[in-house]
């Protein structure tokens, strides 16, 4: 066996899965031009087939993504395959990935299909992706749930007809590592062609052991690829999370004796754009890189890692990421530096119209806040991904008064599209007020299942605030970000981002869990 461990990372696909966590062309993107920087093997970058943005969104990512497979997830059927393959077809290194439900509950209760439909359904979804694009990985849903005999029966069928990589879901996370590995080793075992294809796993976290379980099916199993997330994003409790899951090998190389192509200090930066893109913070005490995953408060361990980090550190922060490097930008700053700083981030953008209006914003913000760091950046150019003319509602500006003993009250103006309105409401306090002024004009009824509040940068009442807001309407859940200097201001945003993202008509398919 190959002692290389493939990083497949589903970020853009199956941690987009988490409600409200969907993103636009343009997030997805930047976040696949971070994930190339972190070295990730494969990136899949979407579901080509769920609707148009998905599509879109997977063929932005095949053209500009050179280093770094690209994939799309398809279901076994061909116009999902050919949807797939059309939208790869700008890929340097193309990947189609099929999948179908091999386990009796899933064959009978959301699929109606015999195990004999099951089988030939796979065999020739397998043969016309593989006519389509070299490259073809199949997953058998729900897999770690279903019968070994049949299993085999249908993983022997796949490779024979071109599949390149077998992937094993623990699609609802109810496996236990000892088992689990056994279980992928069972398989390598039985099925007779199983030296032609990679083997690959997929965990989820439902028990908190995806990681763990990730790790047997390698060490235990001889799996060669597995599949993650940046900070575990994912449906329900989430996925195997790539930091942990990359660390855990390199730390105990000893142990794993395994090699990683993955740079590791884009770690922490590809989690801060995963976290403000979608508006899902991040743990204070997460693994890696969580905000507390190097910080020592009691005295003896501060005295240990002051006489030698190895006390208490088994790895150190500033390798994967962890920096603390300010930007030497302020009010003063110029173009150039500001536009070299982007590049550094992995921030591209199409124009020198679009560099000239972040350059604007940045300056604005600078007038505002003596210090701006990575993470002001970031949260900048992700409040302004979408241009005003493609935005639907725009704040334009917010007052609000709130006195001790007085109710507080907030008149907000904004746009709507292209008509100015302007509302205004009293509230519990001045983020309500300026929400019900808001919603007092929109009428959108949604349900509000979410706000937060967390500073992007540490250490100063300067700080701008991130406020994630999560609404849901008829079904749909939705994530508004906002970031401002005044928390009351970058909850108007965020209320914004929400309704915008409600007002868009992009459909989206569930797909493999």
């Amino acid at each position: 066996m190959s002692d290389k461990l493939i990083i497949f990372d589903t970020t853009l696909r199956d941690g987009e899965q988490s409600p409200g966590a969907s993103m636009t062309r343009e997030e997805k993107l930047r976040i696949a031009r971070q994930l190339e920087r972190l070295r990730v093997d494969v990136i899949e970058a979407g579901f080509a087939a769920s609707s148009n943005g998905d599509f879109e969104a997977v063929k932005a990512i095949a053209d500009a993504i050179r280093e770094v497979k690209v994939c799309s997830l398809a279901r076994a059927n061909d116009r999902d395959i050919l949807r797939a393959a059309d939208a790869l077809k700008g890929a340097a290194n193309p990947r189609v990935h099929i999948f179908l439900a091999t386990s009796e509950l899933h064959m009978a209760k959301k699929l109606r299909m015999t195990r004999e439909q099951v089988l030939e359904q796979a065999r020739l979804s397998v043969r016309y992706a593989h006519k389509l694009c070299g490259d073809v990985e199949f997953s058998p849903e729900d897999g770690y749930r279903s019968d070994p005999d049949f299993l085999c029966q249908v993983l022997e069928a796949v490779i024979d007809e071109g599949a390149t990589t077998i992937n094993v879901p623990d699609t609802v996370g109810y496996a236990i590592p000892e088992l689990f590995g056994d279980f992928i080793r069972m398989l390598r075992q039985r099925v007779p062609n199983s030296d032609k294809a990679v083997w690959s796993v997929h965990c989820h976290n439902d028990l908190g052991l995806a990681v763990a379980n990730s790790l047997a099916g390698v060490m235990i199993g001889g799996a060669r690829q597995i599949e993650c997330t940046i900070n575990g994003l994912g449906e329900r409790a989430g996925n195997c999370s790539l930091e942990e899951v990359v660390m855990a090998i390199r730390t105990r190389r000893d142990y794993f004796k395994l090699d990683l192509g993955v740079d590791i200090s884009q770690i922490v930066p590809a989690s801060r754009m995963v976290s403000q893109t979608t508006g899902f913070v991040v743990q204070p005490n997460k693994a890696v890189v969580g905000a507390n995953a190097f910080a020592h408060a009691s005295g003896i361990h501060q005295d240990g890692v002051l006489k030698a980090r190895d006390t208490y550190e088994i790895m150190r922060a500033e390798d994967v990421g962890w920096s603390t490097n300010k930007i030497v930008l302020g009010k003063l700053s110029g173009r150039n530096a500001f536009k070299a700083r982007l590049q550094e981030l992995g921030i591209q953008m199409e124009s020198e119209g679009e560099i000239n209006a972040a350059f604007a914003r940045f300056k604005d913000l600078a007038d505002r806040k003596s210090e701006i760091f990575d993470e002001d950046i970031i949260a900048l150019v992700s409040d302004e991904s979408v241009t005003p003319e493609a935005e639907h509602y725009r704040l334009l500006s917010l007052s609000q008064h709130s006195e001790t003993g007085e109710r507080p009250h907030a008149q907000v103006s904004f746009a709507a599209g292209g008509v100015e309105h302007h509302a205004g409401s009293d509230g519990n306090g001045p983020v309500d007020a300026s929400l019900k002024a808001i919603e007092s004009k929109v009428q959108s009824g949604a349900e509000m299942m979410l706000y937060s509040v967390n500073a992007i940068t540490s250490g100063s009442t300067e700080s701008q605030g991130e406020v994630t807001v999560r609404l849901q309407l008829g079904g749909r859940v939705v994530n508004g970000v906002g970031a401002d200097p005044d928390i009351v201001v970058a909850s108007a945003k965020a209320y914004l981002s929400a309704l915008n993202k409600l007002q868009s008509k992009a459909e989206r398919v569930a797909a493999q869990g």
